[in-house]
């Protein structure tokens, strides 16, 4: 549907209607799928990034971290934990993104049209789940490609990256709330940076929590990548699962509960 339909005002009337917001939202998600078409250049951090990573981190550090395995040993245990890293640095491109348009007054058309207000927001987490999704099947392709194959079934390995996925539509709700309360998008993805990288390296992304000094092993335990990355080792692998997947859940709701308000909150100061 186009923006025009938007403006009609047979759609006008749809404003009314209990769940109206959830048809706009799809409607403005679809927005930002056909933004990503018509500027696919806009998608290199989540197709070129997760290959070049993959490559980097298994063969130039495989043979090193693995304790001379090699690096057809050392895939299985690294790629569970770097498509968690790649999901969530893919998160941050939603915070830049709609700190982006508010300074190019996209939302101040939003605005004049009867919708509901939360629906470009809604809207555009929802659009960018299709970011995230590609990051995923790019990654596991490349990986699938170099000989990396579910350990404890298909069930489980595609329940996995559903659990990613879910995880990164909740922790996007950081980004959105910094996107809208920061002036720049620029201070958008300084900030994101300083968070991400001590939250994914210092983590079991690559390598085992034991094998890190006491300091370490002590933030690694309270980090919320380092259970995401169990539970997707779990699935896709074999181990423990139960454990992991309930941390994950509850760190997931937490994310919501507590980013989702102060995001929306921060829209409707600005809108």
């Amino acid at each position: 549907m186009s923006t025009a339909t938007l403006e009609t005002p047979a759609h006008a009337g749809h404003r009314g209607r209990p769940f109206a917001w959830v048809q706009q939202s799809l409607t403005l998600a679809w927005r930002n799928i056909v933004r990503i078409r018509q500027n696919p250049e806009a998608l290199a951090d989540v197709t070129f990034q997760p290959i070049i990573f993959l490559v980097l981190f298994l063969f130039v550090f495989g043979g090193a971290i693995a304790q001379g395995a090699g690096w057809r040993d050392y895939l299985p245990f690294l790629l569970p934990g770097l498509l968690v890293q790649t999901v969530v640095f893919s998160t941050m491109g939603t915070g830049v993104a709609l700190n982006d348009d508010f300074a190019k007054g996209v939302f101040d058309r939003f605005r004049s049209l009867p919708i509901a207000r939360v629906a470009p927001l809604v809207g555009a987490v929802l659009g960018d789940a299709v970011r995230y999704s590609l990051s995923i099947v790019i990654l596991m392709g490349t990986g699938f490609a170099l000989g990396f194959r579910f350990g404890n079934g298909v069930g489980y390995g595609l329940l996995a990256l559903v659990i990613v996925l879910a995880f990164a539509l909740s922790m996007c709700w950081i980004w959105v709330w910094l996107g809208l309360s920061l002036k720049t998008a620029q201070g958008v993805q300084g900030i994101a940076f300083l968070v991400m990288f001590p939250l994914t390296f210092g983590s079991n992304v690559f390598v085992k929590t034991d094998t890190l000094p006491g300091f370490l092993q002590a933030f690694v335990k309270v980090n919320p990548v380092k259970y995401l990355v169990d539970t997707m080792r779990g699935l896709m692998l074999g181990g423990p699962i139960q454990k992991p997947l309930l941390i994950t859940l509850a760190w997931m709701i937490g994310l919501v509960a507590v980013f989702a308000p102060l995001a929306i909150r921060a829209y409707r100061r600005r809108t």
